[in-house]
């Protein structure tokens, strides 16, 4: 786990026994939910500042023929790569989205959680528990590094997955995010398509599920 400003809040993975205690948008209904807590071990990674939730990163058994039916603004949008969906073992986990600053099940953030390391705090566990859990892959899609869209999205740039072992394995302009990011004035005018809206597919074997 993370260590520095992080450190000072309590990471988890999220239980049955959260469902219906904790915040689950982008989840799903609870009945399904659950069943990927069932099968997976859990669904995200939690962290609390005391008794009160704060953040959460959500992941997903990871599968090769998702697609989202609404693209930026379903869910499954963080696990579709498309053409570009590499071909793993079926014990492999998709980093879905962060929510940090979330307080109760609704889109507000509460800012004073971002900034201080809990996105990386919640990668850096998840992956720590899908190593000894013997997961053979994590897949992510990586956002464009500005401040604000990466907020926006839920996501982390291909930098941090690159410090944290990840391989990119491919990368495309998102024609339905460039628009957003312009809609919303997220970059500055001007910006190239190329830096505002480029996200990747970013993988990263782990040696414990390949032994």
């Amino acid at each position: 786990m993370s260590t520095g400003a992080a450190s000072e809040f309590s990471l988890r993975l999220m239980t049955a026994d959260d469902v219906g205690r904790v915040p689950i948008g982008c989840q799903g209904g609870e009945t399904a939910l659950a069943a990927r807590i069932a099968d997976v071990g859990s669904a995200a990674v939690l962290a609390f500042d005391g008794a009160r939730h704060v953040a959460q990163l959500q992941f997903r058994r990871y599968d090769p023929t998702c697609r989202s039916p609404n693209g930026l603004w379903d869910p499954l949008y963080w696990g579709e790569f498309g053409d570009a969906a590499p071909a793993l073992p079926d014990n492999s986990l998709s980093i879905f989205c962060y929510h940090v600053g979330q307080l109760d099940d609704s889109e507000r953030r509460d800012a004073r959680y971002q900034g201080r390391g809990l996105g990386v705090a919640l990668l850096d566990y998840l992956l720590d528990w899908a190593v000894g859990a013997g997961f053979a892959a994590v897949t992510a899609k990586a956002t464009p590094p500005h401040r604000a869209v990466m907020s926006f999205m839920g996501g982390q740039p291909a930098s941090i997955y690159r410090a944290h072992g990840f391989e990119v394995e491919a990368s495309w302009i998102d024609r339905q995010l460039l628009d957003v990011v312009h809609e919303k004035a997220l970059v500055p005018e001007g910006t190239a398509p190329d830096v505002a809206a480029r996200v990747s597919l970013c993988v990263k074997n782990l040696k414990a599920g390949t032994e």
